[in-house]
């Protein structure tokens, strides 16, 4: 059986993330900011495409070298924009259906000086 390289393993998420986007676009139309011309979902479809080309770089050995910095800058580049747009309150954020509603965690209690002590550590100086 043969061994999958980590870089082919890698190659995975730009590619499940171009699945996605061909999959479930309108998840993602949400995401495109409104500066931008043109349609969300023409913007989407060229986004899963790139995203299927960065791919196909990083899994191929001679392409790797130049394709793996591309694909973080187009991560950064791609991301950034999506993420600040609902900051700035020009669209709401974008609710994705598929992840599930995180529970709120309980805070957390402060420790006294003897409670944060590890069992058979040295006692604190102040």
């Amino acid at each position: 059986m043969a061994r999958l390289s980590s870089p082919v393993l890698l190659a995975g998420l730009p590619a499940g993330a171009a699945v996605a986007h061909a999959a479930a676009p309108g998840q993602f139309d949400a995401t495109v900011p409104r500066s931008l011309p043109g349609s969300p979902r023409t913007w989407t479809y060229a986004g899963g495409v790139a995203e299927l080309v960065l791919a196909a770089g990083v899994a191929h050995p001679r392409t790797r070298r130049a394709a793996a910095p591309a694909t973080a800058a187009f991560f950064v580049g791609a991301g950034a924009p999506g993420a600040a747009e609902p900051a700035s309150g020009s669209r709401p954020a974008a609710h994705c259906p598929a992840l599930p509603a995180l529970p709120a965690l309980p805070r957390r209690q402060r420790l006294s000086p003897v409670q944060s002590q590890r069992p058979g550590s040295p006692a604190r100086r102040r």
